[in-house]
Parts: structure tokens; C-alpha cells; sequence
């Protein structure tokens, strides 16, 4: 029986390993684009369609992501960093495979699959900056929400930690759609994220602090969950006062931060439409409703894209500034108008579980360095540099 579970749970994703790539000079409109806003219109997954996007605003992007569609399971990454992109980018490239390793091994797909599969990146990325420390310290202080989600069998298994967030739209009464979080947002601007931090820290007076008018974990931080920040979580990683933004006043007594994710999983049923998964940048701009009522009531192509411009226009208007003002910025300059923006949009057609559709075996893949949105990848026959693996 083990040995059976363990060749399906292998089998479903084999299609991963064969690559394509797409640039932003695929865009059939770029010039009429934001030059920093890079999507992929649609695509076939597993159980149905999804688009993609993502905006930059820093002046080193610090969001990742990946699709991953296999014949018969689909896996969303979202991967919100912040101190520099290390850890984000560390996350993209080993947790789907510390998933697909765990799931190899036990021959199926539960929580505790998905949990392993974040303490094992946890564990992995830590490593790493035990190694780089003495001659890259700042990398002690970079560190990334990371929301997954990941569909097998009609099941969805979400892990998360931070602040970025899922929602499903569900068709409700009268054939209205309705919006639910499938996700808790692990920040300390949230009342109930307070609460559990001074009561896992009832020695520690200044756990968290109002700074500038934001709540903030050690003066430093919004998020109380991450994947890294070494230096908020081992006293071996403390930064000394010439890393002043970085700095903790007082000596590490334990971790104030914590890579434990919130799981949750759902049978997905015929009323359960699509999915949003997306970085914080979208939900400071647009609540769970207005978003999941875009997706139903426009066209699926380049859906990803409409929801990342309703938010840039959001966040442009809240400025008094009209998008197309704000699109002329330059990165680094955009970031003090908003995030870095993640978005996948996975629409969950019922019709196609339990039969043969075709799927193309592909993985897409966000990512960039410093040369920009370019770097936007969909990778089927060839790696990022340019060699065959399939």
C-alpha cells in the first residue's frame, strides 16, 4: 500500500523537471505598460486556468514566487521578502522541493507534509547564514513571509507564514460571490498577534512597540512569522550597533519570531470558483471582497494583471496622483507608494477533476535581480541559464 501511495504521490509531479521561458518583451502591449508590471495572461493548471503578476517598487525586488503544475497537482508560492531578497529567493528554489522529497517519502500530501517542508527551508536557509555570516552579516537580517498552497486529489493544503494571504472566491446565495480568508496574517498590527506575543513573552516589556505610528516587534518588525531573520530568532546572529536598523537594544533571551506556519486544508467543492494568493502589497489596497468580485466579473486573461493596476490605482489615489503619474516613477522611488506585488490568480474548474485534460508540464517561476522585471521567467526545456534539463 506505502509503495503505491509513494509512486502516485511521485507521479503527480514528474512534469515539473521540463522548463520554457517567457521575458517581458512577450507582452503583446509593453509599451503601453508600466515598465516594472510583468504578467503572464493565462495558463492551464491541474484542476483548471491561472494568471500571473507581479510589480516591483523596491529598487531590488524582494518578492518571489512560483507555479508549479504537474499532471496532476498544482503548487502556488508566494514568497514576500524584506532586508534583501536572500531569503525569498532561497525559499523558491527549495521548498517545492523539500515538498515534493517529503511527499516522495511518505507517499502522500498532508499538513504535516506541508510543515516539514517549511522547517526543513527554515533549517536549510539558517545553514546558509552560518555560513555566509562573516562576510555578508546583513544576510542575519533578511527574511520572507512564504504562503503555499498546494492542490492534490481535489485537496487543498495551504502553510503560511507572515502577512501575505489567500482567498477563495465561493459562489453564496443568489448566485453572489463571497470572499473567504483561507489564511491567518501573522502581524503586529493585528490585536490578536499582540495578545500572543506578550503572552509568549511575559517578561518582555517592549516585545512589541509603537514606532512611527506602527506596531512593531521589537521596535524592528511587523510580521511575527518569517522564514529567517536569524538575528531575531538565535543570539549567535546578533548585529552589533554599526547595523543600527537591525540592532536589538538588549541581549536575545529567546526567539521573538518564530517559522511555525499557520495549515489549513479543503476539500474544494463546485461552489469554490478561484483562488487569490497574493503578497500584502494587494490587500493594504484592496479588501478580500473587492478583490475576489474583480476576478469574477472580468475575463480571466490577464485577471492577475486588472487586480495589481486596481491596486497601483488604489494606492496612486490615496497620494492624489493618477496611476498613470505614478507608473513614470522609477524603482526605489515607487516604494514609498507602495510594495512589491504578488499576485496568482487559480481558477478551479470542477469539470476537469477526474479526467484526462491536458495540462502543459511546465513550473513559472517570478524572480529578478538587479536588473530588473526582465528577469520574469516561464521555464519549460531550459534553466535560467540557458541549458537544457529535459
Amino acid at each position: 500500500m506505502f509503495s503505491w501511495l509513494a509512486r502516485m504521490a511521485s507521479a503527480c509531479w514528474k512534469p515539473v523537471r521540463r522548463y520554457a521561458r517567457m521575458n517581458k518583451d512577450d507582452d503583446e502591449d509593453c509599451s503601453l505598460e508600466d515598465s516594472l508590471l510583468w504578467s503572464r495572461e493565462l495558463e492551464k493548471h491541474s484542476y483548471g486556468e491561472f494568471s500571473f503578476a507581479v510589480v516591483q517598487a523596491n529598487e531590488v525586488i524582494e518578492d518571489n514566487s512560483q507555479v508549479e503544475a504537474g499532471r496532476d497537482a498544482t503548487f502556488v508560492g508566494v514568497y514576500d521578502g524584506h532586508g534583501g531578497a536572500d531569503a525569498s529567493r532561497f525559499i523558491c528554489d527549495h521548498l517545492f522541493r523539500n515538498l515534493m522529497r517529503l511527499a516522495q517519502e511518505h507517499g502522500t500530501i498532508t499538513e504535516d507534509t506541508v510543515r516539514n517542508a517549511f522547517s526543513a527551508t527554515e533549517e536549510g536557509f539558517l545553514t546558509l547564514v552560518r555560513r555566509s555570516w562573516g562576510i555578508k552579516p546583513t544576510i542575519a537580517a533578511m527574511g520572507s513571509c512564504c504562503l503555499v498552497g498546494v492542490i492534490w486529489r481535489g485537496t487543498l493544503f495551504i502553510g503560511n507564514v507572515g502577512d501575505s494571504r489567500a482567498v477563495i472566491g465561493s459562489l453564496g446565495k443568489a448566485n453572489k460571490i463571497v470572499a473567504e480568508q483561507l489564511t491567518k496574517d501573522h502581524n503586529a498590527s493585528i490585536e490578536e498577534v499582540r495578545q500572543e506575543l506578550r503572552s509568549l513573552h511575559p517578561d518582555d516589556s517592549h516585545i512589541v512597540v509603537m514606532k512611527h505610528g506602527v506596531w512593531r516587534i521589537k521596535g524592528i518588525i511587523q510580521v511575527s512569522r518569517s522564514i529567517g531573520d536569524a538575528y531575531l530568532k538565535r543570539s549567535e546572529f546578533s548585529l552589533d550597533p554599526s547595523f543600527p536598523r537591525f540592532h536589538l537594544a538588549e541581549p536575545l533571551r529567546r526567539p521573538v519570531l518564530t517559522a511555525e506556519p499557520s495549515l489549513s486544508t479543503r476539500v474544494l467543492q463546485p461552489h469554490d470558483k478561484f483562488l487569490i494568493f497574493a503578497s500584502d502589497g494587494l490587500w493594504e489596497q484592496l479588501s478580500n471582497q473587492q478583490a475576489v468580485e474583480i476576478v469574477y466579473k472580468n475575463p480571466r486573461a490577464g485577471i492577475a494583471k486588472r487586480l495589481v493596476k486596481t491596486a497601483l490605482t488604489e494606492a496612486a489615489r490615496k497620494r492624489e496622483m493618477r496611476y498613470d503619474d505614478l507608473k513614470k516613477l522609477e524603482k526605489g522611488i515607487r516604494r514609498f507608494f507602495h510594495d512589491d506585488i504578488t499576485v496568482v490568480v487559480i481558477f478551479l474548474d470542477n469539470e476537469l477533476q477526474g479526467k484526462k485534460a491536458h495540462v502543459p508540464e511546465l513550473s513559472i517561476r517570478g524572480f529578478t535581480d538587479t536588473v530588473g522585471p526582465s528577469n520574469f521567467n516561464v521555464l519549460q526545456g531550459i534553466d535560467e541559464n540557458g541549458r537544457s534539463v529535459g
